[in-house]
């Protein structure tokens, strides 16, 4: 028996290969399925199931692809609703795979629907149980997700509970847990870093497995301190229980290259979006665009920072690297891309095309001329890292936020942005210049390059 962990790090997202006698199962596999056919194939396996531990809002799962060019078979727990075919387990019912078995366990909370797979040995013996984001390391997945409209937070949240002790918490210490997710997901909120563990350890551990926690207790604690879910996720969960088109079908549709005059005819239709690196972004660009760069968690944020998941978006990316925005995109359903800039910044630039700049501004500048005068300074990291340190006299916005409090920014003068470390305040940054604030600095390294001037 072999169990493998195939994690996205853009996404946080973790799916899993389960491979037994030459049997496969699949558990929440992304929309690229590429990898999980390959390794089926590699082996001389036959991959037999698609396990969906529930409807995702945060990515679009490869479940339904999956099916077609393998034969597998899609299963939901109880109370799934889709318009493709697939089985409703019953809770606790049985699956064979090979030798070994996986049983579903219906654990409602997180959404109506959420199941957790319990994989037993070819002994029999308890193995592991894929929990999705019913349990994660250090959390709970939020209950405010469930698109059942009938049932609030507190119902959710109440069922979760539930859930966990008398369904989770009554196995063995021993038994290995795989999450959904790992650290920097949405649908939870202080995950820990790693992403494989052990239920014993999440007794001692996660807040919400605590002995002696009351019902009252766990709810109030997890739904104390939630965010609004980003935008996306509906969109997200329809996709998921409708349909979509393959990655290879979005990547074939997207590959153009536009010359500038092109991308300068159709800008004001389009988003522009600029996945270059954050210092490359600050010294030129095309104005109104935005960043959002590839090498930070790229996805999530175009969810969380771009509405309208059907306006067309037009790349501007590094040489070489636009086929994999464009696969980036499309995991959190952002399909409507209409091309990139070809020759990338250069070739704008060479059409004799207007750019800007931010200006960067290192920490002790900062802290140098922070101390002199009374600037105005703002912190777009969330409410509980700015809670657990920050400038004297910053004004928080967290950047989920920002685009809806523009009007608190104060655009009469300077004003001095930081992150953690200089990825999101460069999202801001292009923020703000695109609606007309642009009387700002980027400090480099964020808050910690300026904490370590902070005595």
């Amino acid at each position: 028996m072999k169990v493998e962990q195939i994690y996205t790090k853009c996404l946080s997202q973790g799916s899993y290969y389960i491979e037994c006698n030459k049997e496969v199962a699949i558990i929440d596999p992304i929309r690229e399925i590429e990898a999980y056919v390959e390794k089926a194939k590699k082996s001389g396996s036959k991959i037999k199931y698609i396990f969906e531990t529930h409807i995702h809002a945060d990515f679009i799962s490869g479940h339904i692809n999956l099916a077609k060019k393998t034969g597998a078979e899609i299963i939901y727990g109880p109370k799934s609703e889709t318009t493709f075919n697939k089985t409703i387990a019953s809770d606790y019912e049985k699956f064979k795979l090979g030798n070994s078995t996986i049983i579903a366990i219906h654990t409602p909370g997180h959404t109506i629907e959420s199941t957790t797979y319990l994989l037993k040995d070819t002994n029999e013996k308890d193995h592991a149980i894929f929990t999705g984001d019913t349990l994660f390391l250090g959390d709970v997945g939020r209950p405010d997700l469930s698109q059942i409209s009938d049932l609030d937070n507190k119902d959710l949240a109440s069922m979760l509970y539930d859930s966990l002790r008398n369904k989770i918490m009554i196995l063995n210490d021993d038994v290995i847990v795989y999450p959904g997710h790992g650290q920097g997901t949405s649908c939870g909120k202080d995950l820990s870093s790693e992403t494989i563990g052990t239920l014993g350890d999440q007794k001692k551990t996660n807040y919400a497995l605590r002995d002696n926690m009351t019902k009252e207790e766990f709810v109030k604690e997890v739904l104390s301190g939630l965010l609004d879910p980003p935008k996306y996720f509906p969109s997200n969960v329809e996709l998921n229980k409708s349909g979509y088109l393959e990655s290879q079908t979005i990547l074939k549709e997207s590959l153009n290259a536009l010359e500038a005059n092109k991308v300068e005819e159709l800008i004001k239709d389009v988003i522009l979006l600029d996945v270059r690196n954050e210092y490359d972004f600050a010294e030129c660009h095309i104005p109104g665009s935005i960043f959002i760069g590839l090498d930070g968690r790229f996805a999530p944020w175009v969810g969380e920072l771009l509405e309208d998941i059907k306006k067309p978006i037009i790349l501007l990316a590094p040489e070489g690297r636009e086929e994999e925005a464009i696969t980036r995109l499309s995991r959190v359903g952002f399909d409507n891309i209409k091309g990139y800039l070809d020759g990338g910044i250069k070739s704008w630039i060479e059409s004799n095309k207007k750019t800007s700049s931010i200006e960067n501004i290192k920490a002790q500048d900062f802290i140098s001329l922070n101390s002199k005068f009374d600037l105005d300074i703002l912190d777009v990291r969330s409410q509980n890292e700015y809670i657990n340190g920050s400038v004297n006299g910053s004004l928080n916005i967290p950047l989920v936020n920002l685009t809806d409090n523009l009007i608190k920014v104060n655009s009469n003068s300077r004003s001095y942005i930081y992150c953690k470390g200089g990825y999101r305040s460069m999202i801001a940054s292009s923020i703000l210049y695109s609606n007309g604030i642009k009387n700002i600095s980027n400090i480099i390294g964020g808050y910690d390059n300026i904490s370590l001037y902070i005595k």
